[in-house]
């Protein structure tokens, strides 16, 4: 068995269970190959006996790996979909940052998540992606998200007007600050501080979230992933903001961008103590009322 492990990088607090990790998976007989920039980081805390493969471009893995591990915060795992691309590597999260709801495996579960690998008592969920089309060259090869996509006003320019269309029908046009469109993944994050609900993660939708909305009465709204959502924006600013996930172009007001639903999905790895709604009340503290401490313990 062969895994990958990416980071963008990483504290010195880190360091001790990158070690474990590192340690676990050589008594486990498990092969790591390591992201070249932090590998050559973690060369100025940690001594290795031997040369270690290493990885940097997404054509370094497909046929090589069986599992690539992300070490870090959910901003992390995102940035391993452009790795993985439409390979079906399962994608582990192991969470050294804050909140986590995609980097789930907590530095605790360190030994128990390489036992569950070599005894596969793991559970993969298949996550749905979005994909861009553009009427110019966006995004590169990558012009899919796990997260989101959003058109949003660049800098400190005036509100823009967003046009709004579901398979050609015009839906509405956002005067806003921006305009999200999250896949049921991306529903807990930009989407929900915007004041969008929380889906679950097999849903078949996507959430349209605007972004400081200039009229009262637009809100959140669900549609079917089987939409094509499309967009004409236009505002006092001649350019604006695009986004995938953290990925981020200017565009200007003759852009013409599509979203639909990408043909492939990513493959989360998890445990299989652990699910959605667990993950709901650990990370938004769901259930903490005392009053219902009873029913949890029962």
């Amino acid at each position: 068995m062969q895994v990958a492990l990416y980071s963008r990088g990483f504290i010195t607090e880190d360091i001790s269970n990158i070690r474990l990790l590192l340690d676990e998976l050589e008594r486990a007989e498990i092969s790591a190959m390591i992201y070249e920039p932090f590998l050559r980081t973690l060369e100025q805390h940690i001594t290795f006996e031997r040369p270690l493969e290493v990885f940097s471009r997404a054509e370094d893995l497909p046929g090589k790996i069986d599992f690539l591990m992300s070490l870090g915060g959910d901003g992390t795992l995102l940035d391993t979909v452009c790795y993985v691309r439409d390979t079906t590597i399962p994608v582990i999260g192991i969470n050294f940052g804050r909140l986590g709801f995609l980097a789930s495996i907590g530095k605790d579960e360190i030994h128990g998540l390489v036992q569950a690998l070599l005894h596969r008592t793991y559970i993969v969920d298949q996550r749905s992606l979005l994909h861009l089309d553009s009427n110019m060259p966006l995004f590169g090869d990558i012009p899919y998200a796990l997260n989101e996509f959003t058109i949003h006003k660049k800098d400190t320019s005036a509100m823009v007007k967003i046009h709004t269309y579901l398979n050609g029908e015009f839906l509405n046009t956002y005067w806003a600050d921006g305009l999200i469109v999250s896949t049921p993944t991306g529903s807990t994050g930009y989407s929900l501080s915007c004041g969008g609900p929380i889906v679950f993660p097999d849903a078949g939708n996507f959430v349209i979230t605007p972004v400081a909305p200039h009229n009262l009465n637009v809100r959140p709204i669900i549609v079917p992933d089987n939409n094509v959502i499309s967009f004409e924006v236009e505002g006092r600013s001649d350019q604006f903001l695009c986004t995938l996930d953290s990925r981020m172009e200017t565009i200007g007001s003759n852009v013409q961008l599509a979203i639909r639903k990408e043909s492939f999905k990513l493959s989360l790895l998890r445990l299989d103590d652990s699910n959605f709604l667990h993950t709901l009340r650990n990370k938004l503290l769901w259930g903490i009322d005392a009053r219902n401490m009873i029913k949890i313990n029962s």
